[in-house]
This record gives C-alpha cells, structure tokens and sequence, in this order.
C-alpha cells in the first residue's frame, strides 16, 4: 500500500508539473504557412510608406532581437531565417517601400490615438499599408494591483466596463480617420485582435494574476469591437490573433482542451505573459502575411487552391474556402488584367 501510495503520489506530481506547470517553448518555425508564389513578383513599384501604430507586440517585445520582431520580419527577412521564407517579405515585392514604427511597448490606446494625432505625419507622396495593435493593454493593466479604469481596466466588471468598451468604439474609430487623413492618397490598416494567454479557459491565476470573473467577457467585446469598427470601412482588415494562439498559452500541454494543438503544443508567450515570445512572432507575422496577401490591393490574387503535395494520388485540386490553409493559390501569369479602376493598379485576379 505504501508502494502503491508513493507510485501515485510521483505520479501526481509528474503530472501536475506536466500538464500545469510546463511550458516548453519548442524551436523552429511557428504559426500558419505561407504560400510562397505570392512573393515571386513585385506587387507595385509605386512608393509605399508602412508604418506600425499601437502597443509592445508591435513594437517587439520579447522577440530576440529587433529583425524578429513582427513588424520588421513582415518588412524584411532577418538574416537567419527559415529557409522556405527567405525573400518572403514586403521588402522584396514593394521595392519603392519606407518604414517607420510608432508603436510604444506599454502603450494603451489612448496613448495610440494621441501619437497618430500629435506623432505621425501627413505622407503626401506614398500609399499606406498600417500595421497596428491596440486594445490589449487596455485589458491587462494594471493587473489587479489597482482599482480598475478606463484602459487599465483588469479586474473590472462587466457591467463597469460598459462605458469604457463604448469609448474604445469611440477611439478606434477616431484612430482609423486619423490614420486615413495622413495618407491622402489612400492606406490600408491591419490590425491584430486581442489573443488569450488563457487559451480561452480565463483563469488568470494560471498566469499568475488575481482572479477576474469578468475577464474573458469583456475581453470578447472588446475583439468584437475590433472586427464590427473594421467591418464599416473597406480599407481596415483584422488580423486574427485569437484564433492563432489558442493552444499556445497557459494550457498549452493539456492535450484534453478543445483548443489543444496536437502538432505544436508550445508556449509562444514571453515571460511577463502580456506579449509574445520569439516563435510566437513568427506566428503573427505569418498571420499579419497572409492577411496582406489576402485582402490588399496591392498584392496578387489568385484561385485559391491548394499545393500539389497536398492532394491525394488522383485526387482533383479542390478550391480552399476555410481553414488554415486557405491562403494557398494556384498563380498564373496569364491572367493579368490592369484595372484603373482599383485604388491599386497592376493586380492580379
């Protein structure tokens, strides 16, 4: 019985340091695939300004070094990168392209709206492409340690939240005409929803915050702010973070949850659990990639199709609609059209 009691109780242990405790980071690449053919033509040659507007994700905290992080990793490889995505960046398909980052790590989105009003200039002489986080860290802080506000508003209610998420409406709306006003010949704006270090089970003490009954409800209003705001505006696309790391935070090893992901069960958050670690930016900027691929006019569009290796022997190619996977395309060259129509000339349908 001893025996039997001590086996069990290791046992136990093993299992709680496993299942609730570990979070192995992995190594290698993270995060959907990029379809490459995307990226073996130059989309316009045209100047292009991008810029980045929002909190630390966007500015790159917790990336190992700065050619890491999301934004600078859509705009240019860093020199180690993984072999299938070099040359896979807007650098090399936007050579007429200039950058420059405004994000603030630590930054709520007040913060967010008085740098575009006060900070970023008027580009007269380049199209837009905007990538942005804002919001996240309205929820997070100030932890628990103070009595909750508006954007910092952790350990609120829901229904003491109401008026802020109304303001946050207000806000991001307010952001989306200004940034709009600084690119007179037109931009588009991709903005990251908010992910969940809880991957969506909202016990904060399994990140080591207090208790907050409220949190993944206000949390899923303010995303649905993001998506319903962006929806009234053609030029605004949202970028799913949400989705990408659920099975990336705090349960990451606990293969019973719905969001468990079988084929990468890593932790891709950094150490103070509010921004991403460095495989998790190489997630988002896979994610922020085949969003601007996706929904830019700039970029090629084609039949989405799956890879050949991707079908069974004998198998017809059937279009991809959902999934992960539905960026991927077939490219061919022959259907060009030039279409002066459109914002951006020179696209591929």
């Amino acid at each position: 019985m001893l025996l039997t009691i001590a086996i069990l109780t290791i046992g136990g242990v093993f299992g709680y340091i496993e299942f609730y405790l570990a979070r192995p980071i992995g190594g290698g690449p993270a995060g959907p695939r990029v379809d490459t053919r995307a990226f073996q033509q130059i989309w316009s040659e045209e100047p292009i300004q991008i810029i980045g507007v929002g909190d630390s994700i966007t500015a790159g905290l917790g990336a190992k070094s700065p050619s890491h992080s999301f934004f600078n990793r859509v705009i240019k490889n860093p020199d180690d990168e993984f072999p299938e995505l070099r040359g896979v960046c807007l650098s090399a398909v936007l050579p007429n392209l200039k950058t420059e980052n405004f994000a603030i790590s630590g930054s709520e989105s007040q913060t967010h709206l008085d740098v575009i009003q006060n900070t970023i200039p008027v580009y007269h002489e380049a199209r837009g492409i905007v990538l942005m986080t804002s919001g996240g860290n309205d929820l997070i802080h100030s932890y628990g340690r103070s009595a909750p506000r508006e954007c910092a508003m952790y350990s609120a209610t829901l229904q003491q939240a109401q008026p802020w998420i109304a303001n946050f409406r207000t806000r991001l709306a307010t952001m989306f005409d200004e940034i709009e006003k600084r690119f007179p010949l037109g931009c588009e704006i991709f903005i990251a929803d908010i992910y969940d270090p809880t991957d969506g089970v909202g016990d904060a003490p399994s990140i080591f915050l207090p208790a907050w009954p409220d949190g993944l409800a206000i949390h899923a209003q303010y995303n649905q702010v993001i998506r319903e705001v962006a929806q009234t505006r053609d030029h605004v696309h949202v970028v799913d973070l949400y989705q990408t790391f659920l099975g990336h935070g705090s349960h990451c090893r606990q293969f019973w949850r719905a969001n468990y992901d079988a084929s990468d069960p890593h932790y891709w958050f950094f150490t103070n659990i509010e921004d991403p670690n460095d495989r998790g930016y190489d997630a988002i900027r896979r994610v922020f990639l085949n969003a601007i691929v996706r929904h830019s006019r700039l970029a090629p569009k084609f039949a989405q199709r799956p890879t050949p290796q991707d079908q069974p022997p004998g198998a017809p190619p059937p279009i991809v609609t959902s999934g992960p996977d539905r960026m991927l395309a077939n490219f061919s060259s022959d259907t060009f059209c030039d279409r002066k129509d459109s914002l951006f000339c020179n696209r591929y349908e």
